[in-house]
C-alpha cells in the first residue's frame, strides 16, 4: 500500500517516522525484562538489508528465524514484527505470531503464513492475518523492520487473531525475557 505513494511525496515525508521509541519493545513497562533471547535469521544479519524475496518487490514470503537462550520457565513465545519508519505516527505491524512453542527453536521461511495450521497468526496493521511484506515508499529512505520475540511466563490466552494492543498488554503482563533482530529495506 505504501509503495503507491509517489517518490516525491516519499521524499517530502522522509522525516516523518515514529522511530524505535514507539515500538512495543520500547514500552516503559518492559524496561526490566531482560534482553537475553538470541534471535537470528539465516537470511540476513542484524541491522542488514532484508533480501528482496521477503518484500513486496519479491514473492513477499516471511524470513526464516531461529532463537535460543529461552528461559526454562517460558510457557510460550510471542513474536511481533514492526516497521519503525513508516510515514505515520505509529509503527506498522507486519506480523504477529503467538503460542509459539519455546522448544521449536525456529520458524521456517514462509512460516508466518495463515496456511500453516500449527502457527497462530495475529492481525497486521492492514487488519489481515499473516506476514505483511515490507513495501516502503520510494524516496522515504531505509526502513527498520524490528522482529521482537518475547518469552512469556504463562500462557497468553490471546484470541485467535490478536492485534497490537492485545499483544502489548500480554507482553507487559507476562514477558520474562526478550530478544530482537532488525532488518532494513529501502526502495530506490
Amino acid at each position: 500500500m505504501l509503495e503507491h505513494i509517489p517518490e516525491g511525496l516519499g521524499e517530502a515525508m522522509r522525516d516523518i517516522r515514529p522511530g524505535l521509541e514507539r515500538l512495543v519493545w520500547a514500552d516503559p513497562a518492559l524496561v526490566d525484562v531482560p534482553d537475553t533471547i538470541r534471535l537470528t535469521s539465516s537470511a540476513f544479519q542484524d541491522g542488514a538489508p532484508l533480501p528482496v524475496r521477503f518484500t513486496d518487490d519479491g514473492p513477499g514470503v516471511s524470513p526464516p528465524l531461529a532463537w535460543d537462550a529461552i528461559p526454562d520457565t517460558a510457557a510460550e513465545l510471542l513474536l511481533i514484527v514492526e516497521d519503525a519508519d513508516p510515514p505515520l505516527l505509529s509503527p506498522l505491524v507486519h506480523a504477529i505470531v503467538h503460542r509459539l512453542t519455546p522448544a521449536a527453536g525456529f520458524l521456517t521461511e514462509g512460516g508466518m503464513s495463515v496456511d500453516d495450521p500449527g502457527i497462530h497468526i495475529g492481525r497486521n496493521s492492514y487488519l489481515r492475518t499473516g506476514w505483511l511484506a515490507p513495501d516502503p515508499p520510494k524516496g522515504h529512505g531505509p526502513h527498520r523492520y524490528v522482529f521482537q520475540l518475547y518469552a512469556l511466563g504463562a500462557p497468553s490466552e490471546l484470541g485467535e487473531h490478536p492485534g497490537r494492543s492485545a499483544v502489548r498488554d500480554v507482553v507487559e503482563a507476562l514477558a520474562i525475557a526478550r530478544g530482537r533482530l532488525i532488518g532494513t529495506y529501502e526502495r530506490t
